[in-house]
């Protein structure tokens, strides 16, 4: 015979127990449905059938029984047997399709998931962590720019290349999007400086807690505000607020744009024959970036932008690494094993001993500033680039010593000596009298 549950005993003696209150007039029978949470014409039927077989009506009859949507055995080894030997590497819903399209057979998502998990085809998802609410989107375009990097095989062989997407919350808008060979500071400030130049300030970045975004003292944990790297300090210099994210849930926009990404471009790469960096990374700039905007951009709650326009400073000093260093007495600066020399000035004698900061621009070229004025430009390799000198009137070199004599000021006047007058007679003339 057949055991039922301890929960289904317990929801038996329940249902009897009010159902005996009711008899004893202690309640209606319409309250006695509304304890049970069943309609007054369910509670009759109970009631009709508990008058005729007792308590053991009041058990669900179904319970021990083979289900009449039962799927046949012999469906359930076909379905096994198909993923087993040809369809191994495709994930539940792909497989769920190629059942229907292919063999006709049409069964559920879910039921094909629990069959592959029950046999230990696939594995079972983990348990999800905390609960998270869905951000909504910023309202206007400009407000928000994540920015991510994705490191899988574009190509579909042995290299590996990160993905670098800046694209807008409101809208999911692709702004930049390239091939490199590492994610690094310097790539990262090249997509920040081309969506600058082309939409303007934006108000925040959102993006992980990568090296050359934040410092942080503990490994996986805070992030120290009050010391920025050289993409801080750009940021700050523009204005724009950094905000960082401590878990991938939190990027879930960026993260399943890159899904999105990971599916579609690799295919689209072999499809067009493309096999090296730079015709992919041309292929992005003038046809995917558009034709991706086209297929998943989606409109902005509000109508406007809170993109502005960038005003007169030089967005090449700005997006550019920053060192400062102290001028040598032969008026050079030392960086990177390279030594700059400095053009004389017409403000000011020598510049040794000075603070200036060295620029090192995006195409490793080299700028030295001292305040609000440009003292050289210079190639990677060092070597000066400026087409006019500026000359200095009274340029003198330093002495072995390297201390110049400076001239007194004011200047001595070299005025013969003569006899002073007096009123009293001297010595010889005295004598002769």
């Amino acid at each position: 015979m057949f055991s039922y549950s301890k929960a289904a005993v317990e929801r038996a003696m329940k249902v009897q127990e009010v159902m005996m209150r009711a008899w004893a007039k202690k309640i209606t029978w319409w309250q006695a449905a509304e304890i049970l949470g069943i309609t007054d014409r369910h509670l009759r039927r109970i009631r009709e059938g508990y008058e005729k077989f007792g308590y053991f009506s009041l058990l669900d009859k179904r319970r021990g029984q083979p289900s009449p949507k039962r799927v046949p055995v012999t469906v359930v080894e076909k379905v096994l047997a198909l993923y087993r030997e040809q369809y191994f590497d495709l994930n539940v819903r792909h497989f769920h399709e190629k059942l229907g399209e292919q063999h006709q057979i049409d069964l559920s998502y879910s039921w094909v998931k629990s069959a592959l998990q029950g046999a230990g085809l696939i594995a079972c998802q983990r348990q999800r962590g905390t609960h998270r609410k869905r951000r909504p989107r910023r309202p206007l375009p400009g407000m928000l720019l994540p920015i991510d990097g994705s490191h899988p095989q574009w190509f579909q062989d042995e290299r590996w290349y990160d993905l670098i997407v800046i694209l807008d919350d409101a809208t999911s808008e692709i702004y930049h999007a390239q091939l490199r060979e590492e994610e690094s500071t310097l790539t990262v400030m090249a997509g920040r400086k081309e969506v600058v130049e082309h939409k303007g300030v934006f108000c925040a970045l959102y993006s992980d807690r990568g090296s050359h975004f934040w410092l942080t003292p503990k490994a996986g944990g805070k992030i120290d505000p009050h010391r920025l790297t050289q993409v801080g300090r750009a940021l700050r210099e523009l204005g724009v607020q950094m905000i960082p994210a401590y878990s991938p849930q939190a990027r879930g926009r960026s993260e399943r744009n890159f899904g999105t990404w990971q599916g579609r471009l690799p295919q689209e790469l072999r499809l067009r024959g493309i096999g090296s960096l730079e015709a992919a990374n041309r292929f992005l700039r003038e046809h995917y970036i558009g034709e991706f905007n086209a297929r998943f951009q989606v409109p902005a709650a509000q109508p406007g932008s809170a993109f502005v326009r960038r005003s007169s400073r030089d967005l090449d000093l700005i997006f550019a690494l920053k060192f400062e260093r102290t001028v040598n007495r032969d008026n050079t600066v030392s960086i990177q094993n390279l030594r700059l020399q400095i053009e004389p000035v017409r403000w000011r004698a020598t510049l040794a001993g000075c603070t200036v900061t060295v620029h090192q621009h995006l195409d490793g070229t080299f700028t030295i500033t001292h305040g609000p004025q440009r003292l050289g430009h210079y190639s990677a390799e060092g070597v000066s680039l400026e087409k006019e000198k500026i000359s200095a009137r009274g340029a003198v070199e330093k002495t072995q010593g390297g201390k110049v004599q400076n001239p007194t000021f004011p200047p001595c006047l070299e005025i013969p000596h003569t006899t002073r007058d007096s009123h009293f007679p001297t010595a010889s003339a005295a004598a002769g009298d």
